[in-house]
């Protein structure tokens, strides 16, 4: 089972890289830092403050490469306090961090070039889940591949500035049987993030 899910994680990983590098004739190259929440969590690890549902911040960039149409991104984004909560003290720190290559459909560049564009992705990638808890028992730390697909809108204030606003699901796939005490039956962890952020073309 192990050696199967290892399989998986080097054939994502292999395809996110392949995505990174391949050569694009995209018309329009944009750079998107962004900021936002997680909320609408679920997850078979071990949740010991019940926070995975509640909404929690994000913080992340993209790098988009969209030609008339279709485009490719890739996208980096980090949780930090996923699985802690303000009044409890079981966990002692925790992340979620995501790295995933996409394909991006937006509508025609002619017909949005001077109002809001909007676009569907969704792609492949890596997600690290990491916990530190108090008495060190249900410490965790797994990388495991993910899924994510989502919906947004851009638009530009001038030909190089503008803003645009998201929202992405990510679902973990193929993860291991978990460690007695740290997961209820195979690893699994998925939510929704909502962003917001700048987009810069170059």
């Amino acid at each position: 089972m192990r050696a199967r899910g290892t399989r998986r994680r080097t054939v994502v990983l292999v395809a996110g890289l392949l995505l990174m590098s391949a050569r694009t004739d995209a018309e329009d190259r944009q750079i998107r830092p962004f900021i936002g929440a997680t909320f609408g969590g679920g997850t078979t690890f071990v949740d010991l403050d019940h926070v995975v549902g509640k909404a929690n911040r994000a913080i992340g960039a993209s790098a988009v490469f969209l030609g008339e149409v279709v485009g490719m991104e890739v996208d980096i984004a980090d949780a930090p306090g996923f699985f802690e909560s303000d009044g409890k003290h079981l966990v002692r720190g925790s992340r979620v961090t995501t790295l995933s290559g996409n394909v991006v459909v937006a509508a025609p560049h002619k017909l949005t070039e001077y109002s809001l564009r909007p676009y569907v992705v969704g792609g492949a990638g890596l997600m690290r889940v990491s916990t530190t808890t108090t008495f060190s028992v249900f410490d965790v730390s797994k990388v495991i591949p993910v899924l994510d697909v989502g919906v947004g809108i851009v638009g530009f204030m001038t030909n190089r500035v503008g803003v645009y606003w998201e929202v992405r699901r990510f679902q973990s796939v193929g993860g291991n049987t978990g460690s007695v005490g740290l997961s209820w039956g195979d690893e699994q962890l998925s939510f929704w993030r909502a962003t917001m952020g700048v987009a810069i073309r170059y």
